[in-house]
């Protein structure tokens, strides 16, 4: 027997006028990040290069928060950053 329109699978909904109490509020989250990475003075010589590839069910199964970083060239500088703000209340 399924679930009525006014119940699912995780239970009974909670009123509209109930919510309406909790709405609201004046909470800010500001998130700031600076990366300030340089090179100079490099030299490359006699360099192979090649391709990147990113073959067919490599984020099978992945989890969490998946980061690829990709440098087919010499002398480079790669500089990566993340900021997570999980809020749970």
């Amino acid at each position: 027997m399924g679930a009525s329109a006014a119940e699912s699978a995780f239970g009974t909904p909670v009123p509209a006028s109930q919510l309406a109490d909790a709405r609201g509020g004046s909470f800010h989250t500001e998130n700031q990040m600076t990366l300030t990475g340089t090179t100079s003075g490099n030299s490359a010589q006699n360099v192979i290069t090649g391709n990147n590839a990113i073959e067919a069910g490599s984020f099978d199964q992945m989890t969490g928060l998946p980061v690829v970083i990709q440098n087919s060239g010499a002398n480079v500088l790669i500089q990566n950053a993340v900021i997570v703000n999980l809020q749970m209340q």
